[in-house]
């Protein structure tokens, strides 16, 4: 049997109007300090956002989904926040915050593969076609 690792994990959500704090499920995001893994999953339904909230602006959202992923990444371009350790961005990522796009608490785990992980609280998350 394969070792079970502790991971943690926050659902990222968009709140296109903070003061209602209505939100949509776009992606997970996915941290294991024991195996150095950090990755986020997620899905733009452009339909289904608009359907919630005709206002919203996709094309923000969509900059604000790809600055998370590539701070996950640990990508230089994305600033000095993605030179951070791992833990420091998965800790970033998740902080509370008032902005178009949050986080859920951090819930933690065991996984023997966090990436089979990501997968599966991805489409229990996350509706998305």
């Amino acid at each position: 049997m394969q070792e079970k690792h502790l991971f943690e994990y926050a659902v990222i959500r968009i709140v296109p109007r903070v003061e209602r704090e209505e939100f949509l499920n776009v992606g997970v995001v996915v941290f294991c300090k024991k195996l150095n893994f950090l990755q986020m999953k997620h899905c733009i339904d452009e339909a289904r956002i608009l359907a919630a909230f005709p206002a919203a602006d996709i094309s923000d959202i969509q900059q604000h989904l790809q600055a998370y992923e590539n701070i996950s990444h640990g990508q230089s371009s994305a600033g000095p926040i993605a030179a951070l350790d791992t833990a420091s961005r998965f800790r970033w990522l998740t902080a509370k915050r008032s902005t178009i796009v949050q986080s859920s608490p951090v819930h933690p785990g065991f996984s023997a593969d966090p990436a089979i992980t990501l997968q599966k609280l991805y489409e229990q998350q996350v509706l998305c076609d």
